[in-house]
């Protein structure tokens, strides 16, 4: 099993995905329940867990990956002004754009990463 951090509306969720056997057929669906209950039980909801916490040193804030990936597109430039949950940059992974996005008001500094760069988890992308 994997798990990953998902933000989805400045939300992150924590996931795990299971692996299936490679001779698992993916073409079939499950099979429908034989009598639907009258009252459903709700879906558990996921439940958000707080962003780690970016380093924060003389330079300023520490902007990291959170995963994996390719750099899509820089959305911003040293020098340019950011407030909380602008986007930063767009990361590419398991072919979803993923946000990078501000974790606090500030100025961007020194950009460390550039567009088709692979990235590794906790690599630094910028500082604020």
């Amino acid at each position: 099993m994997k798990k990953y951090e998902i933000e989805i509306n400045n939300e992150v969720y924590r996931v795990t995905v299971k692996e299936l056997p490679a001779d698992t057929d993916m073409t079939t669906p499950a099979p429908a329940p034989a009598q639907a209950t009258e009252q459903a039980t709700p879906a558990a909801k996921p439940t958000p867990v707080t962003q780690p916490a970016q380093a924060t040193s003389a330079s300023g804030t520490e902007v990291k990956a959170p995963m994996s990936g390719t750099i899509y597109k820089v959305v911003v430039s040293p020098g340019q002004a950011v407030s909380k949950g602008d986007v930063l940059i767009i990361l590419e992974a398991m072919k979803m754009e993923n946000e990078i996005v501000a974790p606090r008001d500030g100025v961007v500094g020194e950009i460390h990463v550039s567009p088709n760069e692979s990235v590794q988890s906790d690599q630094l992308l910028l500082t604020i």
